[in-house]
């Protein structure tokens, strides 16, 4: 596991927040869900500016507490299954 990734686990951990955590999103009346680690894993797959973006920006949503996080990711993920779902249209 790299450093970056190392750090933003670490930070869900101490968050309370587990990499098989789910977020459940609803669609067009359809649901979807994702889990925190493949969030991190989507973006992980991206240059190192991105993830170091990717990170700088999970670290001020901690300053909001649990709900900054679990707010972060839930629109990280919905950009990942909106920039999903687009490419299937």
């Amino acid at each position: 596991m790299d450093a970056i990734k190392e750090e933003i686990v670490t930070l869900l951990t101490m968050q309370g927040i587990w990499l098989d955590s789910t977020i459940e999103y609803e669609v067009n009346g359809e649901p979807y869900t994702l889990t925190y680690g493949f969030i991190i894993d989507s973006y992980m797959g991206a240059s190192d500016e991105s993830k170091l973006v990717f990170l700088s920006a999970l670290r001020k949503s901690q300053k909001a507490g649990e709900m900054g996080v679990e707010k972060f990711f839930e629109g990280m993920g919905q950009l990942l299954l909106m920039g999903s779902l687009s490419k299937k249209l």
